[in-house]
């Protein structure tokens, strides 16, 4: 969950001690740069860019007074557009966009109605219920140059009202965050097959005791970007996992150096496939930070070359028509 989603909705995460990720290999010290479609820096609290595949359209949650919506900027002439509220998004509680690699379709998590004309997804933590704070994945079909009415998933696929975080593969499975058959908040995929959505099953990624959040699956699954605690005490930190014949490799976390601020969310890769978004409350440069509402929100970018440099042939090829943003 991203740290956004924590602080608007004050939803009690289980704390469990987990296992420590091997540590980071060696790499070239990469440096994240801010991302700030609009350019307006005095905004706050922006998480989860998805990208078009041709790199020209993000879509982004930013956080309100109201709680959150998706937003949309596009760029025209090299420059990001000033970001408008998404067609489908302003009513209700809306993050966490994930594109489809094709970009036939977005899904996204809401407290919307399970129900027409019903109120607003309650969530349910600890025996506690707090109104209007639920979150489940919906989604919306692209349509010419518009989108199509949201849809809920199936149950199945929104086993609780705490179900967030999509990224969706080539072979349209969503990886995302929910509950596990033991009522625990952990990575989980669900297959796409014969026009449905089959129940999800857990990945098991890491430790099953470690805490994940936010998976960024690459298009053909070759690996993933993922936030991971160590302790419940310490801050997300944004780890690496490749896909191996044995299912998934050993965390690598992704150094200091990318790991800033006291938490690094949200992951997403950019069209390219070889960048990664995150979001995180570390220091802008200073030639921004006095423009800055401290203590923001902000997504950041970073490649992942080096680490990516291991799958040779096997990385995946980027649309032809993809400028990373």
């Amino acid at each position: 969950m991203s740290s956004m989603w924590q602080q608007m909705m004050g939803v009690a995460l289980i704390a469990i001690s987990a296992l420590v990720a091997s540590p980071a290999i060696d790499r070239p010290a990469l440096v994240p740069t801010v991302f700030i479609p609009g350019g307006d820096i005095a905004a706050a609290d922006d998480a989860s860019p998805a990208f078009t595949p041709d790199g020209n359209t993000v879509y982004f949650m930013r956080g309100t007074e109201g709680g959150a919506v998706v937003m949309a900027s596009h760029r025209v002439d090299g420059h990001w557009s000033s970001p408008v509220v998404a067609p489908f998004s302003g009513r209700w509680r809306d993050g966490d966009p994930a594109m489809a690699p094709d970009g036939s379709f977005l899904v996204f998590a809401s407290n919307r109605p399970v129900e027409k004309n019903g109120a607003a997804l309650d969530a349910v933590r600890k025996g506690q219920r707090l109104v209007g704070q639920g979150m489940n994945l919906w989604r919306v079909e692209r349509q010419g140059d518009g989108w199509s009415e949201p849809m809920r998933l199936p149950d199945a696929v929104n086993t609780c009202t705490s179900t967030f975080a999509p990224s969706i593969a080539a072979d349209r499975s969503v990886y995302y965050i929910g509950c596990a058959p033991d009522g625990v908040l952990r990575p989980l995929r669900t297959v796409y097959q014969n026009g449905q959505y089959q129940a999800p099953y857990v990945v098991a990624v890491g430790d099953k005791d470690a805490q994940i959040r936010d998976v960024a699956i690459a298009p053909d699954r070759s690996f993933m970007v993922f936030s991971i605690k160590h302790d419940p005490k310490q801050p997300y930190r944004l780890a690496i996992a490749f896909h191996t014949a044995d299912n998934w490799s050993t965390p690598q976390d992704l150094g200091d150096t990318v790991n800033g601020g006291t938490a690094n969310m949200g992951s997403q890769l950019g069209c390219d496939h070889r960048t990664l978004y995150f979001t995180s409350d570390r220091a802008l440069p200073a030639p921004l930070a006095a423009a800055a509402n401290a203590n923001s929100n902000r997504m950041w970018k970073v490649s992942l070359a080096p680490w990516l440099a291991r799958l040779g042939d096997r990385l995946v090829t980027a649309a032809a028509a993809c400028s990373a943003g």
